[in-house]
């Protein structure tokens, strides 16, 4: 009798089987549970076991404590776990996290370029290795479930997104989903269409974001509107999701945008008609942070109606964060009046129990610490490498081309390195590393790209290196060349619109006028095309667009010393002024710097996709 009553507990029972037996043992209270997600700082016991608390997360610099490692994460998870296994009917956690690129909160861990270098690479497989990779350190924290990987189609570089975009063009953003595939494992021939897969103890809950049309809202506002056609919608920004959903993607995240002023958190036809019913997508869709509220304006005045909108149009999981009490109640008072059916409540936990149990989370609840020593370890910082040093775009090399300024020479007798990005981590990993924006200096474990030049020269080379360049140092007539290394620093969503997109820290200026008097390599690190002043393109020897790196700043010395040759692409069109955007690869009529597919190398002249 006891085997028939814990038939759920059974791992050799189909999977539909269990959840529907599991299901059948909820009360309302429960199955709300399963649908709620908080932030970690509010996941108390009583949160945890009296509200039978579904998932957990942790916001971007959300953490243990300052400098966590992988294994203080798992012994936090690990906690969380127990209370929930020692609730009612003892069902899991899932822990979520933003492991954008890498499992970039934890202290130590690798960080891999951001997407839209990734893109630049056009290397489906080496993007399957990083999710790979990025799983086994994610798992290493006793983490489950990764945010990742976003895969909006990115039209307009003003928005503060775009980084975590991998291209504007729609096939390369495809042929880049093949990180679901590394993070989630490879899905067995004949495995159901739509349905959830994860392939074992070594990979993460995968979550196709933000859907849909993020990447194309108008003007690059974030969570803006995308003003289009369904069929545009479908073809441009909608596709990447057929490719995600083949690779058994486990969740899907809704977009904070709107579609033709429809906020996407509360529209039914594109969340459940299509997602759901059209394309047979079987596992949760996930609510973005706080999503819920801003589904009614004035945001605030109307939470009761937001929880309708959004379970009715078919968010299964809430992130809700904080104040989880209140959604509870207000979920539990919608059900009860009937505004809710029950009907739907019971979609929702379905699906996600159908996720815990593809992901094997009620027969291994706690984390692997055999995965430890995994973490930032040799083999993973050399993918990264691998990474970076194919992502770089060499956008000019020489004013005479027959006279190019690289591959440097790494024997000459004195080089100056200098500008705000040479020896900074943090700017070089950009937004989502160690924090939800990102920082600068020593945020995590890794090399700056002055450290990897030093490491790259001769012994008999002198590197000067000055954050801001001396009229003194600039007036020597002994330097062979410069390495100026200018962008961006670090932004997260809406922190990082911008309308103007001008190279910040006056890095125009300090590459002139370095240029006026040393032959000069500039590196822009960025998360988009910037705005390239003509003084800079003329004075300048060679310009490399770096995108934002990461961790392993030996990528870039490997490529610049002629270890490596240059094979990276531009993923976007760079523009030349901001009235220009959004400009798009099928109207370079309208004069770009450099048009989409773009990038020089060491033995082509040219190469363009």
């Amino acid at each position: 009798m006891e085997e028939i009553k814990s038939l759920y507990k059974n791992p050799n029972e189909p999977i539909e089987a269990r959840v529907k037996d599991l299901l059948s043992r909820m009360t309302l209270e429960e199955k709300i549970g399963q649908m709620t997600q908080i932030e970690r700082r509010v996941a108390t016991p009583v949160a945890i076991r009296d509200y039978a608390i579904g998932s957990i997360l942790n916001a971007g610099g959300s953490a243990p404590f300052q400098n966590a490692l992988s294994s203080d994460w798992a012994d936090m998870v690990d906690g969380f776990q127990k209370l929930a296994l020692e609730s009612g009917l003892g069902v899991p956690i899932i822990y979520g996290t933003d492991a954008v690129h890498g499992n970039n909160n934890v202290y130590g861990a690798t960080v891999f370029p951001h997407n839209v270098g990734l893109g630049a690479t056009r290397d489906a497989d080496l993007a399957l290795k990083i999710g790979a990779a990025t799983a086994l350190e994610v798992r290493a924290s006793g983490i489950h479930y990764a945010f990742a990987p976003c895969v909006a189609v990115c039209k307009d570089p003003r928005w503060g997104r775009c980084y975590e975009s991998y291209s504007e063009d729609t096939a390369i953003v495809r042929k880049m989903t093949s990180i679901i595939t590394g993070l989630q494992g490879q899905p067995p021939k004949g495995h159901p269409k739509g349905y959830p897969f994860v392939a074992g103890r070594n990979n993460v809950v995968a979550c196709a974001k933000h859907f849909v049309g993020d990447g194309g809202t108008d003007k690059g506002l974030n969570e803006g509107n995308t003003i289009t056609s369904y069929d545009e919608l479908e073809r441009i920004h909608m596709a990447p999701y057929l490719d995600c959903i083949s690779q058994g993607v486990s969740t899907v995240m809704a977009s904070y945008s709107s579609w033709n002023g429809s906020k996407l958190h509360g529209d039914r036809y594109l969340l459940t008609e299509i997602l759901k019913d059209k394309l047979g997508f079987k596992g949760f869709v996930i609510s973005d942070w706080g999503g819920l509220d801003k589904i009614i304006e004035p945001y605030g005045s109307d939470y009761r109606g937001c929880i309708s909108l959004a379970i009715n149009a078919g968010i299964d999981m809430v992130m809700v964060p904080f104040d989880y009490k209140q959604f509870v109640e207000e979920l539990k008072f919608l059900v009860v009046s009937g505004k809710i059916l029950v009907a739907r409540i019971d979609d929702a936990v379905e699906r996600i129990l159908r996720v815990k149990f593809v992901a094997g989370l009620f027969e291994h609840p706690f984390s692997d610490r055999s995965l430890l020593d995994i973490v930032g370890c040799k083999a993973h910082r050399d993918l990264a490498r691998e990474a970076v040093r194919k992502s770089l775009v060499l956008l000019k090399n020489g004013k005479d081309p027959r006279k190019p300024l690289l591959p440097l020479d790494r024997k000459a007798k004195r080089i100056l390195v200098t500008g705000s990005h040479a020896d900074d981590l943090g700017y070089q990993c950009g937004g989502w590393t160690a924090t939800w924006y990102g920082g600068s200096g020593r945020i995590t474990i890794g090399t700056t790209i002055l450290e990897a030049i030093k490491e790259a020269v001769g012994d008999n080379t002198e590197v000067i290196y000055e954050l801001k360049p001396s009229t003194e140092t600039l007036s020597r007539q002994d330097i062979s060349f410069a390495i100026v290394a200018v962008g961006e620093e670090p932004y997260a969503e809406f922190t990082g619109d911008n309308s103007e997109l001008i190279i910040p820290f006056s890095g125009t200026e300090v590459i002139c006028s370095v240029a006026d008097r040393i032959p000069t390599l500039a590196i822009i690190i960025s998360g988009r095309p910037l705005v390239l002043e003509p003084q800079l393109l003329e004075k300048v020897d060679a310009l490399v667009a770096a995108w934002l790196p990461g961790s392993e700043g030996g990528g870039i010395a490997d490529v610049i010393f002629g270890d490596f040759d240059f094979v990276g692409k531009l993923p976007m069109t760079w523009f030349k002024t901001i009235e220009q955007l959004p400009m798009q690869a099928k109207y370079n009529l309208h004069d770009p710097h450099y048009p989409l597919g773009f990038g020089l190398t060491y033995t082509k002249h040219m190469s363009v996709d």
